[in-house]
Protein backbone atom coordinates (compact mmCIF):
# COMPACT_ATOMS: atom_id res chain seq x y z
CA UNK A 1 0.00 0.00 0.00
CA UNK A 2 1.39 3.54 -0.56
CA UNK A 3 1.40 6.18 1.72
CA UNK A 4 -1.67 8.49 2.33
CA UNK A 5 -0.83 11.77 0.76
CA UNK A 6 -1.30 15.12 2.20
CA UNK A 7 -2.74 16.56 -0.32
CA UNK A 8 -6.20 18.16 -0.92
CA UNK A 9 -8.44 18.07 -4.05
CA UNK A 10 -8.53 21.56 -5.83
CA UNK A 11 -11.22 23.93 -7.39
CA UNK A 12 -12.54 23.27 -10.78
CA UNK A 13 -10.54 26.20 -12.45
CA UNK A 14 -12.43 29.58 -12.47
CA UNK A 15 -12.58 31.16 -15.97
CA UNK A 16 -10.66 34.27 -15.72
CA UNK A 17 -7.95 36.52 -17.56
CA UNK A 18 -4.36 34.82 -17.53
CA UNK A 19 -2.13 37.43 -18.35
CA UNK A 20 1.89 36.97 -19.61
CA UNK A 21 4.89 39.20 -20.53
CA UNK A 22 3.86 38.97 -24.68
CA UNK A 23 0.46 36.91 -24.07
CA UNK A 24 -3.05 37.35 -22.33
CA UNK A 25 -5.29 34.61 -22.55
CA UNK A 26 -9.28 35.26 -22.05
CA UNK A 27 -11.98 33.22 -21.40
CA UNK A 28 -13.55 32.59 -24.78
CA UNK A 29 -16.45 35.11 -25.93
CA UNK A 30 -17.75 35.28 -29.76
CA UNK A 31 -18.74 38.64 -29.37
CA UNK A 32 -14.96 39.89 -28.37
CA UNK A 33 -13.15 37.52 -30.21
CA UNK A 34 -14.92 36.06 -33.66
CA UNK A 35 -13.91 39.10 -35.87
CA UNK A 36 -9.71 38.25 -35.35
CA UNK A 37 -10.23 34.91 -35.24
CA UNK A 38 -12.14 34.66 -38.22
CA UNK A 39 -10.10 36.99 -39.86
CA UNK A 40 -6.51 34.79 -38.98
CA UNK A 41 -8.22 31.46 -39.49
CA UNK A 42 -10.23 31.19 -42.47
CA UNK A 43 -8.86 29.54 -45.65
CA UNK A 44 -6.22 27.83 -43.64
CA UNK A 45 -7.83 24.74 -43.13
CA UNK A 46 -4.82 22.46 -42.52
CA UNK A 47 -4.93 23.57 -38.71
CA UNK A 48 -7.59 20.98 -38.20
CA UNK A 49 -5.97 17.81 -39.59
CA UNK A 50 -6.29 16.71 -36.60
CA UNK A 51 -8.90 18.31 -34.71
CA UNK A 52 -11.88 16.68 -33.96
CA UNK A 53 -13.96 19.40 -35.59
CA UNK A 54 -14.02 19.86 -39.43
CA UNK A 55 -12.87 23.29 -40.54
CA UNK A 56 -15.31 26.21 -40.62
CA UNK A 57 -16.42 27.53 -43.60
CA UNK A 58 -18.37 30.95 -42.97
CA UNK A 59 -17.88 32.87 -40.02
CA UNK A 60 -21.32 32.31 -38.76
CA UNK A 61 -20.10 28.31 -38.73
CA UNK A 62 -17.42 29.42 -36.69
CA UNK A 63 -19.29 31.79 -33.98
CA UNK A 64 -21.32 28.83 -33.29
CA UNK A 65 -18.16 27.04 -32.87
CA UNK A 66 -16.57 29.57 -30.05
CA UNK A 67 -20.36 30.02 -28.72
CA UNK A 68 -20.55 25.54 -28.08
CA UNK A 69 -17.05 26.07 -26.52
CA UNK A 70 -18.08 28.79 -24.56
CA UNK A 71 -21.27 26.89 -22.96
CA UNK A 72 -19.74 23.25 -22.60
CA UNK A 73 -19.27 22.04 -19.53
CA UNK A 74 -16.38 20.74 -18.39
CA UNK A 75 -13.84 22.75 -20.21
CA UNK A 76 -11.95 25.82 -19.97
CA UNK A 77 -11.71 27.74 -23.42
CA UNK A 78 -9.11 30.51 -23.87
CA UNK A 79 -8.24 32.79 -26.73
CA UNK A 80 -5.18 33.36 -27.17
CA UNK A 81 -4.58 37.32 -27.40
CA UNK A 82 -1.12 38.42 -28.92
CA UNK A 83 -0.60 41.53 -26.51
CA UNK A 84 2.09 43.37 -29.40
CA UNK A 85 -1.45 44.39 -30.59
CA UNK A 86 -4.51 43.04 -29.22
CA UNK A 87 -6.06 40.55 -31.67
CA UNK A 88 -7.08 36.99 -30.58
CA UNK A 89 -5.03 34.68 -32.85
CA UNK A 90 -5.97 30.93 -31.99
CA UNK A 91 -7.71 29.06 -28.79
CA UNK A 92 -7.04 26.69 -26.47
CA UNK A 93 -8.57 24.52 -23.71
CA UNK A 94 -8.30 23.53 -20.15
CA UNK A 95 -10.03 20.32 -20.68
CA UNK A 96 -10.08 16.81 -19.23
CA UNK A 97 -10.11 18.42 -15.87
CA UNK A 98 -10.80 16.01 -13.07
CA UNK A 99 -10.22 18.35 -9.67
CA UNK A 100 -10.56 14.79 -7.44
CA UNK A 101 -7.76 13.28 -8.67
CA UNK A 102 -6.24 16.64 -9.38
CA UNK A 103 -5.46 16.45 -13.60
CA UNK A 104 -5.85 18.74 -16.04
CA UNK A 105 -4.90 19.11 -19.53
CA UNK A 106 -4.14 21.26 -22.23
CA UNK A 107 -5.85 20.54 -25.54
CA UNK A 108 -8.08 21.46 -28.53
CA UNK A 109 -5.03 24.07 -29.48
CA UNK A 110 -6.36 25.71 -32.62
CA UNK A 111 -3.39 28.58 -33.21
CA UNK A 112 -3.28 30.12 -36.71
CA UNK A 113 -0.27 30.90 -38.88
CA UNK A 114 0.73 33.36 -37.70
CA UNK A 115 0.78 32.35 -34.18
CA UNK A 116 2.72 29.37 -34.40
CA UNK A 117 6.17 28.94 -33.33
CA UNK A 118 5.74 32.42 -31.86
CA UNK A 119 6.46 33.70 -28.19
CA UNK A 120 2.88 34.16 -27.51
CA UNK A 121 2.29 30.43 -28.44
CA UNK A 122 4.77 28.70 -25.92
CA UNK A 123 3.57 31.55 -23.64
CA UNK A 124 0.31 30.44 -23.72
CA UNK A 125 1.26 27.03 -22.03
CA UNK A 126 3.20 28.32 -20.04
CA UNK A 127 0.16 30.11 -18.55
CA UNK A 128 -1.97 27.23 -18.26
CA UNK A 129 0.54 25.18 -16.54
CA UNK A 130 0.82 27.74 -14.08
CA UNK A 131 -2.44 28.37 -13.03
CA UNK A 132 -3.24 24.83 -12.94
CA UNK A 133 -0.37 24.41 -10.29
CA UNK A 134 -1.36 27.41 -8.64
CA UNK A 135 -4.69 26.00 -8.18
CA UNK A 136 -3.28 22.68 -6.43
CA UNK A 137 -3.57 20.56 -9.34
CA UNK A 138 -0.86 17.23 -9.72
CA UNK A 139 -0.63 16.61 -12.75
CA UNK A 140 -0.80 18.25 -16.71
CA UNK A 141 -1.37 16.17 -19.25
CA UNK A 142 -1.13 16.46 -23.34
CA UNK A 143 -3.01 13.90 -25.60
CA UNK A 144 -2.38 14.23 -29.27
CA UNK A 145 -2.91 11.96 -32.07
CA UNK A 146 0.58 9.60 -32.60
CA UNK A 147 0.41 10.93 -36.29
CA UNK A 148 0.94 14.05 -35.04
CA UNK A 149 4.79 14.57 -35.24
CA UNK A 150 4.60 18.27 -34.73
CA UNK A 151 2.84 17.66 -31.42
CA UNK A 152 4.81 15.13 -30.07
CA UNK A 153 7.53 17.03 -30.56
CA UNK A 154 6.47 20.42 -29.15
CA UNK A 155 5.05 18.38 -26.33
CA UNK A 156 8.71 16.90 -25.53
CA UNK A 157 10.00 20.86 -26.03
CA UNK A 158 7.42 22.07 -23.28
CA UNK A 159 8.52 19.88 -21.02
CA UNK A 160 6.05 17.11 -21.07
CA UNK A 161 7.31 13.16 -20.49
CA UNK A 162 6.29 10.88 -22.67
CA UNK A 163 4.25 8.01 -20.96
CA UNK A 164 2.86 6.13 -23.47
CA UNK A 165 0.85 5.00 -26.28
CA UNK A 166 -3.13 4.17 -26.02
CA UNK A 167 -3.85 1.76 -29.13
CA UNK A 168 -7.14 2.41 -30.66
CA UNK A 169 -8.11 4.90 -28.11
CA UNK A 170 -10.24 7.19 -30.89
CA UNK A 171 -12.32 7.20 -33.49
CA UNK A 172 -12.08 10.27 -34.95
CA UNK A 173 -13.35 12.04 -38.23
CA UNK A 174 -14.21 8.33 -38.90
CA UNK A 175 -10.51 7.36 -38.87
CA UNK A 176 -8.92 5.37 -36.06
CA UNK A 177 -6.66 7.27 -33.23
CA UNK A 178 -3.55 5.78 -31.41
CA UNK A 179 -3.47 8.54 -28.56
CA UNK A 180 0.02 9.18 -27.86
CA UNK A 181 0.15 10.48 -23.33
CA UNK A 182 2.40 13.03 -22.40
CA UNK A 183 2.59 14.86 -18.66
CA UNK A 184 4.32 17.17 -16.23
CA UNK A 185 3.82 16.50 -12.72
CA UNK A 186 3.48 18.79 -9.77
CA UNK A 187 7.10 17.79 -8.22
CA UNK A 188 8.63 18.42 -12.21
CA UNK A 189 6.50 21.86 -12.77
CA UNK A 190 8.93 23.88 -11.01
CA UNK A 191 12.31 23.36 -12.93
CA UNK A 192 10.15 23.48 -15.93
CA UNK A 193 8.73 26.20 -14.86
CA UNK A 194 12.01 27.77 -15.02
CA UNK A 195 12.95 26.57 -18.10
CA UNK A 196 9.88 28.69 -19.40
CA UNK A 197 10.49 31.65 -17.91
CA UNK A 198 14.30 31.63 -19.10
CA UNK A 199 13.18 30.94 -22.58
CA UNK A 200 10.91 33.88 -22.34
CA UNK A 201 13.27 36.67 -20.87
CA UNK A 202 13.56 39.32 -23.26
CA UNK A 203 17.22 38.94 -22.89
CA UNK A 204 17.12 35.24 -24.86
CA UNK A 205 16.46 36.76 -27.77
CA UNK A 206 18.00 38.90 -30.32
CA UNK A 207 17.09 42.12 -32.21
CA UNK A 208 15.48 40.60 -34.88
CA UNK A 209 13.47 38.42 -32.52
CA UNK A 210 15.18 35.09 -33.07
CA UNK A 211 15.54 32.73 -30.02
CA UNK A 212 19.66 32.79 -28.80
CA UNK A 213 18.87 29.72 -27.20
CA UNK A 214 15.94 26.99 -27.40
CA UNK A 215 13.58 26.27 -24.79
CA UNK A 216 14.55 22.19 -25.44
CA UNK A 217 17.74 23.49 -24.11
CA UNK A 218 16.43 25.21 -20.72
CA UNK A 219 14.35 22.40 -20.23
CA UNK A 220 16.85 19.48 -20.67
CA UNK A 221 15.96 16.82 -17.87
CA UNK A 222 18.66 14.27 -18.09
CA UNK A 223 22.65 14.21 -19.06
CA UNK A 224 25.98 12.57 -18.67
CA UNK A 225 29.31 14.26 -16.77
CA UNK A 226 31.27 12.25 -18.16
CA UNK A 227 30.32 8.51 -18.06
CA UNK A 228 28.02 9.91 -15.15
CA UNK A 229 23.94 9.86 -15.39
CA UNK A 230 22.70 12.86 -14.21
CA UNK A 231 19.33 14.55 -14.28
CA UNK A 232 17.27 17.64 -12.89
CA UNK A 233 15.51 17.55 -9.11
CA UNK A 234 12.19 17.80 -8.80
CA UNK A 235 10.73 18.28 -5.33
CA UNK A 236 10.20 14.93 -4.11
CA UNK A 237 14.11 15.04 -4.46
CA UNK A 238 13.93 17.67 -1.53
CA UNK A 239 14.51 15.29 1.43
CA UNK A 240 17.22 13.38 -0.35
CA UNK A 241 18.97 16.69 -1.24
CA UNK A 242 19.03 17.99 2.29
CA UNK A 243 20.28 14.76 3.66
CA UNK A 244 23.30 14.60 1.34
CA UNK A 245 23.97 18.18 2.14
CA UNK A 246 23.75 17.19 5.60
CA UNK A 247 26.50 14.48 5.59
CA UNK A 248 28.68 16.87 2.62
CA UNK A 249 29.00 19.49 5.30
CA UNK A 250 28.77 19.29 8.33
CA UNK A 251 31.90 17.84 8.39
CA UNK A 252 32.98 21.61 6.83
CA UNK A 253 31.61 23.52 9.83
CA UNK A 254 34.29 22.46 12.21
CA UNK A 255 36.44 24.46 9.98
CA UNK A 256 34.39 27.24 9.47
CA UNK A 257 32.76 27.48 12.62
CA UNK A 258 29.65 28.36 11.42
CA UNK A 259 26.65 26.48 9.75
CA UNK A 260 27.10 25.74 5.73
CA UNK A 261 25.14 27.90 3.59
CA UNK A 262 24.14 25.07 1.37
CA UNK A 263 23.03 23.08 3.86
CA UNK A 264 20.62 25.45 5.50
CA UNK A 265 19.40 26.70 2.09
CA UNK A 266 15.52 26.32 1.20
CA UNK A 267 15.72 23.66 -1.33
CA UNK A 268 12.08 24.44 -2.64
CA UNK A 269 13.06 27.89 -3.96
CA UNK A 270 16.71 26.37 -4.97
CA UNK A 271 14.98 23.70 -7.39
CA UNK A 272 12.23 26.01 -8.13
CA UNK A 273 15.16 29.11 -8.98
CA UNK A 274 18.08 27.72 -9.81
CA UNK A 275 19.36 24.09 -11.93
CA UNK A 276 19.54 21.14 -9.35
CA UNK A 277 21.41 18.29 -11.06
CA UNK A 278 21.96 14.76 -9.30
CA UNK A 279 23.36 11.54 -9.82
CA UNK A 280 21.55 8.34 -8.21
CA UNK A 281 23.48 5.16 -7.12
CA UNK A 282 22.46 1.89 -5.46
CA UNK A 283 21.99 3.24 -2.07
CA UNK A 284 20.21 6.50 -2.87
CA UNK A 285 21.44 9.73 -4.17
CA UNK A 286 25.37 10.31 -4.76
CA UNK A 287 25.61 13.38 -5.80
CA UNK A 288 23.82 16.86 -6.41
CA UNK A 289 25.19 19.86 -8.53
CA UNK A 290 23.58 23.46 -8.01
CA UNK A 291 23.96 25.97 -10.90
CA UNK A 292 22.98 29.28 -10.22
CA UNK A 293 22.12 31.18 -13.68
CA UNK A 294 20.69 34.77 -13.37
CA UNK A 295 21.53 38.28 -14.12
CA UNK A 296 24.22 36.89 -17.23
CA UNK A 297 26.27 35.37 -14.78
CA UNK A 298 26.93 31.92 -14.52
CA UNK A 299 27.96 30.39 -10.35
CA UNK A 300 28.51 26.94 -9.46
CA UNK A 301 26.04 27.62 -6.17
CA UNK A 302 27.00 23.89 -4.52
CA UNK A 303 28.61 21.16 -5.26
CA UNK A 304 28.32 17.67 -2.96
CA UNK A 305 29.45 14.33 -3.13
CA UNK A 306 27.81 11.53 -0.57
CA UNK A 307 30.72 10.33 1.76
CA UNK A 308 30.21 6.52 0.73
CA UNK A 309 30.35 7.70 -3.17
CA UNK A 310 33.96 9.25 -1.93
CA UNK A 311 37.11 8.37 -4.07
CA UNK A 312 35.65 7.91 -7.22
CA UNK A 313 36.37 11.44 -8.90
CA UNK A 314 32.26 12.25 -8.66
CA UNK A 315 32.74 15.79 -7.71
CA UNK A 316 35.47 16.46 -10.47
CA UNK A 317 32.85 15.24 -12.97
CA UNK A 318 30.42 17.39 -12.17
CA UNK A 319 33.22 20.31 -12.15
CA UNK A 320 33.74 19.16 -15.55
CA UNK A 321 29.91 19.15 -16.57
CA UNK A 322 29.27 22.52 -14.93
CA UNK A 323 31.60 23.80 -17.42
CA UNK A 324 29.95 21.86 -20.07
CA UNK A 325 26.34 23.17 -19.54
CA UNK A 326 28.00 26.91 -19.19
CA UNK A 327 29.13 26.74 -22.68
CA UNK A 328 26.26 25.22 -23.84
CA UNK A 329 24.10 28.45 -22.11
CA UNK A 330 26.64 30.39 -24.16
CA UNK A 331 28.46 31.65 -21.09
CA UNK A 332 32.09 31.96 -20.79
CA UNK A 333 32.99 31.60 -17.29
CA UNK A 334 32.27 30.10 -14.64
CA UNK A 335 32.06 31.34 -11.03
CA UNK A 336 32.05 30.52 -7.38
CA UNK A 337 32.43 31.01 -4.08
CA UNK A 338 33.26 29.65 -0.52
CA UNK A 339 34.02 29.79 2.93
CA UNK A 340 38.00 31.35 2.90
CA UNK A 341 38.59 28.83 5.53
CA UNK A 342 38.21 26.15 3.16
CA UNK A 343 41.72 26.17 2.27
CA UNK A 344 42.01 22.63 0.34
CA UNK A 345 38.59 23.04 -1.23
CA UNK A 346 40.36 26.71 -2.40
CA UNK A 347 43.68 24.54 -4.13
CA UNK A 348 41.46 22.42 -5.57
CA UNK A 349 39.25 24.63 -7.78
CA UNK A 350 42.86 26.51 -8.19
CA UNK A 351 43.86 23.39 -9.81
CA UNK A 352 40.77 23.29 -12.00
CA UNK A 353 41.62 27.02 -13.46
CA UNK A 354 39.66 29.28 -11.36
CA UNK A 355 41.63 31.85 -9.74
CA UNK A 356 40.63 34.37 -6.86
CA UNK A 357 38.59 37.32 -7.68
CA UNK A 358 37.75 38.90 -4.60
CA UNK A 359 37.05 38.42 -0.51
CA UNK A 360 33.50 39.70 0.53
CA UNK A 361 32.81 40.21 4.57
CA UNK A 362 29.47 38.94 5.74
CA UNK A 363 28.70 39.63 9.58
CA UNK A 364 29.67 36.02 10.49
CA UNK A 365 31.91 34.83 7.57
CA UNK A 366 34.36 35.57 4.77
CA UNK A 367 33.44 34.00 1.33
CA UNK A 368 36.29 33.88 -1.52
CA UNK A 369 35.04 34.31 -5.09
CA UNK A 370 36.58 32.18 -7.78
CA UNK A 371 35.96 32.86 -11.58
CA UNK A 372 37.43 30.02 -14.18
CA UNK A 373 37.25 31.53 -17.67
CA UNK A 374 35.97 29.00 -20.14
CA UNK A 375 38.08 28.25 -23.66
CA UNK A 376 35.73 28.02 -26.25
CA UNK A 377 34.92 24.38 -27.71
CA UNK A 378 37.19 22.76 -29.93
Amino acid sequence: MTTPLDWKAPPFPPAKVLEGQYCRLEPIDSARHLDDIWAVNQGHDHIWDWMPAHPPQSRESYRELLEMMASKAGIVPFAVIDKADGKAKGHLWLMEIRPEHGVFEVGYITYSPVLQKTRVATEAIYLCGEYGFSLGYRRFEWKCNNLNEPSKRAALRFGFHYEGLFRQHMVVKGRNRDTAWFSILDSEWPARAQGFRRWLAPENFDANGAQKLSLAAFNQPMALAGTVPLRRATTNDIPAILALKNAAYTPNESIIGVPSLPRIADYAQVVAEHEVWLTDGASGLEAALVLEIEDGKFTLWSIAVAPEAAGRKLGRALMDFADERARALQFDAVHLYTHAKLIQRISWYERLGYVITHHQELADRRLTHMRKQLQKAG
